[in-house]
């Protein structure tokens, strides 16, 4: 096992800068990154399918300037291979980004695509080697029906692929970056892992990986990495102020906004924001390598990081486990 060391617990989520169902210039996507790496943040996690290679061209521009010895630590993904579509619509929204680059992204996770996708991402994030190497969307949450095909050629090409990569000294690490417990625990079955980047399942919302894939991992030297922490944006901004955010890219169910609500009522109670308690919540597992929120702005940056670092008593995490609103760690 061979995972590099995270600097820090916040890591910097880069699919905003690819466009993420709206357009971000090249100068905002650049200050960004810019304020990240002013607050100290020094893990970055991007995916080719980010803006069909925008975010990655994007981080790897402005890390060539801010970090020209490569002492961050990048995380990307393979399992899309980006396919020239010359004459699609680039001001629309395609594949949930606003991409001003002509392509689109098609599930491969053959022995090829994934070498290829592997050497691409190194041109575009302007370094030699990545430091973690995750197989994006593998899973039934992405593929329904299909999942049985894109596991055996994942296991049967792109998994090989990853593990030459590995061995040869061109990642660190190697992973999957999904959005689905089931997945993990069915690929560890097959292969050892160093990393699991883990999005929207291990929230203040949600504690599934709890009995059975967090003690896989400890068992096994997994170190989980915490995505989507708010859960698309409704452990950010809450229920009680009005119309809630997204759950899961869409409006949220009942039983979620009732949830929700009796979270931020005691947030209420101690006067601690809703969102620091969403952010600080994943770390307290002693699997979590880091919490990894998808950040858009330099003021959201600066909101992010004020919330990583909002002091929050023992006694509050306690409260919220005598309701049955979290199962604890």
């Amino acid at each position: 096992m061979t995972m590099p060391e995270l600097p820090g617990k916040l890591g910097f989520g880069s699919a905003a800068i690819g466009n993420l169902y709206r357009p971000v210039t090249e100068g905002d996507a650049r200050a960004v990154v810019e304020a990240a790496w002013a607050a100290g943040l020094r893990y970055f996690d991007t995916a080719p399918h980010y803006g069909f290679g925008l975010s990655e061209r994007r981080l790897g521009d402005a890390l060539a300037v801010l970090d020209p010895n490569g002492t961050a630590v990048i995380s990307t993904k393979v399992g899309r291979r980006l396919d020239p579509v010359p004459d699609a619509d680039l001001g629309s929204v395609r594949q949930g980004f606003v991409s001003p680059e002509p392509f689109e992204s098609v599930f491969d996770y053959g022995y090829d695509a994934v070498m290829q996708s592997f050497e691409d991402s190194l041109k575009r994030l302007r370094r030699g080697r990545i430091d973690i190497l995750l197989a994006h969307d593998i899973g039934r949450y992405a593929h329904g029906d299909g999942h049985a095909s894109q596991m055996r050629r994942f296991l049967d090409g792109g998994l090989r692929a990853m593990h030459e990569l590995r061995d040869g000294g061109a990642v660190k690490a190697i992973g999957l970056g999904v959005n689905e417990t089931a997945v993990c625990e069915e690929v560890l079955q097959h292969t050892d892992l160093d990393v699991i980047l883990l999005a929207g399942r291990y929230t203040l919302l949600e504690q599934s990986p709890l009995h059975r894939l967090f003690p896989l991992c400890a068992s096994r030297g997994v170190r989980i990495v915490a995505g989507a922490p708010f859960n698309s944006g409704i452990l950010a901004r809450g229920v009680r102020g009005g119309s809630p955010a997204p759950y899961e890219y869409g409006a949220p169910p009942a039983a979620v906004v009732e949830k929700v609500g009796r979270i931020e009522d005691i947030c209420a109670d101690f006067g601690i924001p809703l969102a620091a308690a969403a952010l600080q919540f994943p770390l307290r597992h002693p699997v979590v390598e880091a919490v990894v929120p998808g950040v858009a702005s330099p003021a959201e940056l600066n909101a992010t990081t004020t919330l990583a670092a909002t002091p929050i008593p023992e006694n509050f995490w306690a409260a919220l486990e005598a309701q049955g609103l979290t199962s604890g760690t």
